[in-house]
């Protein structure tokens, strides 16, 4: 006696498991990415255009704007040059700021930092970036 042999379907894989989990993935590898460049973040009121445009309109026609760099210590106070600003000091100092460059100490509150941010702002100046020294291996 001889059986028949039952020939099976070709077998389906269904590709929905693997789009959920290839957008799964790609959800994760959004959210939990860091930004490299910090210049795509916009700090300054009108962004890149008006940061553009103040550089250009700046002390003169092909002057360079002047780039100021403030340290945000621990204890918030904000120091240039290796000297402790008083607030009126800082406003002097901005006023003829084109660029502004923010290096924030690892003990530095947030908060102070978005006071620093927000002073800086509001004396006009549209560059502004926030740097960070990172060790070397």
């Amino acid at each position: 006696m001889q059986l028949a042999r039952q020939r099976g379907g070709s077998a389906v894989i269904p590709l929905t498991p693997l789009v959920d989990v290839m957008l799964i993935l790609l959800v994760f590898f959004m959210v939990t990415s860091t930004y490299l460049d910090l210049r795509m973040i916009p700090t300054g009121p009108g962004g890149e255009a008006e940061s553009a445009g103040a550089a250009s309109t700046g002390a003169g026609a092909g002057a360079a704007p002047v780039t100021l760099l403030l340290r945000l210590d621990g204890s918030g106070a904000v120091v240039h040059r290796g000297r402790a600003l008083s607030a009126g000091e800082l406003e002097s100092q901005l006023a003829s700021a084109g660029r502004v460059l923010i290096l924030p100490s690892g003990t530095a509150t947030a908060q102070d930092l978005v006071g620093l941010l927000e002073a800086v702002t509001g004396a006009g100046v549209a560059d502004v970036r926030i740097v960070r020294l990172e060790a070397r291996p």
